[in-house]
C-alpha cells in the first residue's frame, strides 16, 4: 500500500497572501494639498518686502527672511506664528534702529491676517476624498501650529472624512513608522500624498510606504528636494483627483 505522501500529486499552486499588496491606509498632507496655503505666505512676504524697501532690495529681504525662518525652525517650528517672528527678526536685522514701532505693528498685523485667511479648497477635493474613503481610512498628516491647523481643518468642512488627524512638529522617517505602527499596518500597505518632496515623499518612501508627489506653484524652497530615482513605490501626479486611480492600480 502506498502512503498518501507517495501519491504523484502535482505541486500545489502558489497562493497569494490576501491583502499583501492592498493599500489599507491613505495619508494626506493638508496645506497646498487639500487647500491653498503658500499663496498667503507669499503675499505676506511681499508685504514685508514693500515695508522694508527703504532699507533693502526685495531680493535681499527675501533671502534674509528665508535665513531667519530656517534658523528659527528648531525654536518656533512651522507655521504662521513662527513666520511672523521671523519677519520681525529680519526687519530688525535689515532696518536696525530705524525700524519704527509703527512698522513692527504693521508686521504683526500682517501675521494676524495670515492666521485668519480663509480656507480655499482646491477644485474637486471633497469629491476626491469621498472616493478615497471608499478605498481605505484617511489620515491627515500635517505639520505646523496645532491651533492654526485645527482651525483650518474645521473651516474646511473636511474633518468628518478622516479617520485620524496627525498634527506633528515635523515629518521624518520615524514619524511615519510610528504612525503606521499605531494604525497596525505594514508600511507597504500605506500611501502618503502631498506637495512637499522633502517632508511628504522622501521620508514616507524611506519608511517603506508608497508616495504620490503632487507639486504646487509657489512652493517654499525649504521643502524642495531631488525626487527619488527608480523608486518603485513613487509617482508624480498633476492633481489630487488622480490619486484614487493610482491606488486602484496598486491594489
Amino acid at each position: 500500500m502506498k502512503r498518501l505522501d507517495d501519491q504523484p500529486f502535482p505541486p500545489a499552486p502558489r497562493r497569494a497572501i490576501p491583502g499583501a499588496m492592498t493599500i489599507k491606509l491613505i495619508c494626506l498632507d493638508a496645506d497646498d494639498t487639500l487647500w491653498h496655503n503658500m499663496r498667503h505666505f507669499n503675499a505676506t512676504q511681499d508685504a514685508l518686502t514693500d515695508m522694508l524697501q527703504p532699507f533693502a532690495d526685495v531680493d535681499v529681504t527675501r533671502e534674509r527672511l528665508i535665513a531667519c525662518e530656517i534658523r528659527n525652525l528648531p525654536l518656533y517650528g512651522y507655521g504662521a506664528k513662527g513666520f511672523t517672528l521671523s519677519m520681525i527678526e529680519a526687519a530688525v536685522e535689515l532696518a536696525g534702529d530705524q525700524l519704527s514701532t509703527a512698522m513692527i505693528q504693521d508686521i504683526l498685523a500682517a501675521g494676524r491676517a495670515l492666521l485668519a485667511h480663509p480656507v480655499e479648497l482646491f477644485d474637486g477635493v471633497e469629491e476626491t476624498l469621498e472616493r478615497l474613503a471608499d478605498i481605505g481610512p484617511l489620515v491627515l498628516v500635517t505639520k505646523g501650529d496645532l491651533l492654526h491647523q485645527e482651525s483650518k481643518l474645521a473651516a474646511s468642512g473636511l474633518g468628518d472624512l478622516f479617520s485620524g488627524i496627525e498634527i506633528v512638529s515635523d515629518k521624518k522617517v520615524d514619524t511615519f513608522r510610528t504612525l503606521f505602527a499605531r494604525h497596525g499596518i505594514a508600511p507597504e500597505q500605506a500611501v502618503m500624498a502631498g506637495d512637499s518632496m522633502r517632508s511628504d515623499i522622501l521620508p514616507a518612501l524611506e519608511a517603506g510606504a508608497w508616495a504620490a508627489f503632487i507639486p504646487q506653484e509657489g512652493a517654499w524652497s525649504h521643502e524642495r528636494a531631488q525626487p527619488p530615482i527608480g523608486a518603485a513605490r513613487y509617482t508624480q501626479l498633476e492633481r489630487l483627483g488622480e490619486l484614487p486611480d493610482w491606488i486602484a492600480g496598486i491594489n
